[in-house]
């Protein structure tokens, strides 16, 4: 049987198997010989051991298309990140750090503001088209009046999606009324493994149907830099492949250089000057870090 790890506890793998259920498997010996983790978003095979109890052995790991660091997972289609439109208030120089990171790893990224209900529309609008501008499709959405939500998990159908953003923006409610039976696995697995779903995190799949799984992530508050070279950084502003051609001296990074057409589109309001702000400031960033 074939099937998806959509958690790993403590040596046990929670394999979902379409039309069986969540099987309960050890990994076996060949992949600690093969120094080979399984990791959450796996696809692989399964050997059944007893169907009355769903207990199974992890017999082949099928390659992997990708294999994020944080969270550790594999396989994933894309990313949403969520943002609150008001409360707490955007902070954009994380999310444009999350998108640095996402662009690194070659992973399409969704951006979502929720609590639209709670935001002035004229600033949801100017997000909107900041990032637009910028090549990330942009979803705004309220778990109050509903705005959004169908649009967002037509997003979601047949792909395996990473969820992430800050503490307190209403990441675990869009969840909730997208896919309400995801909390029927959550209870699924930690009557299995005797466990609180409060317990500490781990990374977890929900099986959604048809082929769709999703991911929360733990809030988080600061995002490092990834490590790169401070002249790489332009090569992950997706605004700037378009435009960097137009700039007079190849290798341009877009700071002090002169007729750099990536600082001509800011000018005339094409790239966020915000945005470019921002670059400026990683750029800075990753001049100063040490080299050991």
């Amino acid at each position: 049987m074939e099937g998806k790890i959509i958690r790993g506890v403590a040596g046990f793998y929670y394999v979902h198997v379409e039309g069986q259920g969540i099987l309960e498997c050890r990994a076996k010996g060949i992949f600690r010989n093969q120094k080979i983790k399984p990791l959450v978003g796996d696809n692989v095979r399964v050997e059944l051991l007893d169907g009355e109890k769903q207990l199974g052995n992890l017999t082949e790991i099928f390659k992997r298309d990708n294999c994020l660091i944080r969270p550790a997972v594999a396989n994933v289609d894309q990313a949403v990140v969520i943002f609150a439109a008001s409360y707490p208030k955007p902070n954009l120089n994380l999310l444009d750090r999350f998108l640095l990171t996402m662009e690194m790893q070659k992973l399409p990224v969704y951006i979502c503001f929720n609590k639209s209900d709670e935001g002035s529309r004229e600033e949801l609008e100017d997000l909107q088209r900041q990032y637009d501008a910028a090549g990330y499709p942009v979803c705004v959405t309220s778990t109050i009046s509903g705005e959004g939500m169908e649009q967002l998990y037509v997003l979601l159908e047949g792909k395996t999606t990473v969820f992430a953003g800050p503490s307190g923006v209403g990441k675990s409610s869009v969840m909730n009324i997208l896919f309400p039976e995801a909390q029927m696995e959550i209870g699924e697995i930690s009557e299995k493994i005797k466990r609180g779903k409060h317990t500490t995190r781990h990374s977890e799949l929900f099986y959604l149907g048809e082929k769709t799984y999703a991911m929360d992530t733990p809030g988080f508050t600061s995002l490092e830099l990834p490590e790169m070279e401070k002249e790489a950084l332009k090569e992950f502003y997706p605004e700037f492949a378009l435009r960097q051609q137009g700039c007079r001296f190849q290798g341009c990074v877009h700071i002090h250089e002169p007729e750099c057409a990536v600082k001509q589109a800011v000018e005339a309001g094409e790239i966020s000057k915000r945005r470019y702000e921002t670059y400026r400031q990683f750029y800075r960033e990753l001049a100063g870090r040490k080299k050991y």
